[in-house]
């Protein structure tokens, strides 16, 4: 199973206040066990939502929101791609997180199997292809 880890923001991520030396290493120390347990498939930090933008869909029309996003709380600050058998074990792997203080949300990751026999076959091998192809550019 794969799981989305939605690390939310606070003020000083919004504020652009980046971490300090020691949790950067922490950070690191942690992304490098998830590394080499096979759990991290990817992870990386957000800039702030003043260097962001939204877009709103209404029918045909489309609306650019250029940030900064007023509700910090609902923002995101960085995530996590994993892969572990279960939602607890995910959950086992993120209470080690090396956090002090804020959020994270995990979020199960949509598979081609979820979508029932008729998406399998043709379209699940599309999928398998084109993840293989982005997943090769980094």
């Amino acid at each position: 199973m794969r799981f989305m880890v939605l690390v939310k923001a606070n003020k000083d991520s919004e504020a652009g206040v980046l971490p300090t030396k020691e949790q950067l290493a922490e950070m690191g120390a942690f992304n490098q066990e998830m590394t080499k347990a096979g759990v991290m498939l990817d992870g990386d930090g957000l800039q702030a939502s003043s260097k962001g933008a939204r877009i709103r869909y209404a029918g045909d029309r489309q609306t650019i929101i250029d940030g900064p996003f007023a509700e910090t709380k609902e923002l995101v600050a960085g995530f996590w791609m994993i892969q572990t058998k279960s939602l607890a074990e995910a959950i086992e792997w993120m209470k080690r997180a090396p956090f002090r203080e804020g959020e994270i949300e995990i979020r199960q990751v949509f598979e081609a199997e979820d979508f029932g026999p008729e998406f399998a076959g043709a379209q699940s091998a599309a999928e398998q292809a084109l993840r293989e192809k982005t997943t090769s550019r980094r």
